[in-house]
């Protein structure tokens, strides 16, 4: 999947302009992508993830 679909995707599931850890999951496996390649997008966007489940973010 292109980066920037991938980006447009994550930015139209934010929430206050943070992107949950749980939705972070959920992407990654509904798009067929690898979970750090959601993580990297965010960071390169300076988007903040939240509410992780293992407490990394």
């Amino acid at each position: 999947m292109e980066r920037e679909v991938l980006a447009a995707i994550i930015r139209e599931n934010l929430q206050d302009g943070k992107l949950y850890c749980e939705k972070a999951y959920r992407l990654a496996a509904a798009h067929g992508v690898k979970l750090w390649q959601i993580g990297q997008i965010c960071e390169e966007e300076k988007i903040k993830i939240t509410g992780c489940q293992l407490g990394c973010f």
